[in-house]
């Protein structure tokens, strides 16, 4: 199985190449289209900015890669919000995948949300072997709202989607590769997907 992480300008990728790897899958980190266009699964993962993550990925046309694969994707943290259709952060157009918008916590809490936190009305295959109301670990300012493609939700200051789906793409806000037994069973559950 061939396993390509979109290098794209964004932190926290070298926790999600181990954790990779810890499943037995050496993954390769790559910004060319080809290579993710071949790739049996695709990782979108990363901590950073929205308007200059985006920058990135319309200045090397992989905007328009990522929103045509078929093969099963993941997005992770800003990933998660940069397959949504806009965020708040900085008024940035994301690439649409998702129709769910991205928004800042609201400031009547402490802000960024870390630390752990359960997820709550799991469903799907990305979650299957995990106890009803699992923990996983966050460190995020903006959070997707809820919406058709939510598929489970967590509340920190208010409810959002801590993990979403569409067709062939999957997203989590959480750090799985943070999240101990919990995440690793995501992360493995991605990978069997379809399979």
């Amino acid at each position: 199985m061939t396993v390509a992480i979109v290098r794209y300008n964004a932190g926290n990728i070298l926790s999600v190449i181990n954790a990779v790897k810890r499943l037995g899958v050496e993954p390769v980190l790559t910004d060319d289209a080809a290579t993710l266009r071949r790739a049996d699964r695709v990782i979108f993962p990363g901590q950073g900015e929205a308007r200059s993550a985006m920058r990135y990925l319309r200045e090397r046309g992989l905007d328009a890669v990522l929103r045509s694969l078929t093969q099963p994707v993941l997005g992770i943290c800003i990933g998660l919000q940069l397959l949504c259709r806009h965020t708040e952060e900085n008024d940035t157009e994301g690439l649409g995948v998702f129709a769910e918008r991205v928004r800042r916590f609201p400031a009547t809490g402490k802000v960024p949300h870390v630390g752990w936190n359960t997820l709550d009305g799991t469903t799907g295959p990305l979650f299957d072997g995990l106890p009803e109301t699992p923990y996983v670990y966050y460190l995020h300012s903006y959070y997707a709202e809820t919406g058709p493609d939510t598929l489970a939700t967590t509340e920190y200051l208010v409810p959002f989607s801590a993990a979403l789906h569409r067709d062939n793409f999957f997203a989590v806000q959480f750090h799985p590769e943070k999240s101990g037994p919990v995440g690793e069973t995501i992360l493995r559950n991605f990978l069997n997907l379809f399979r």
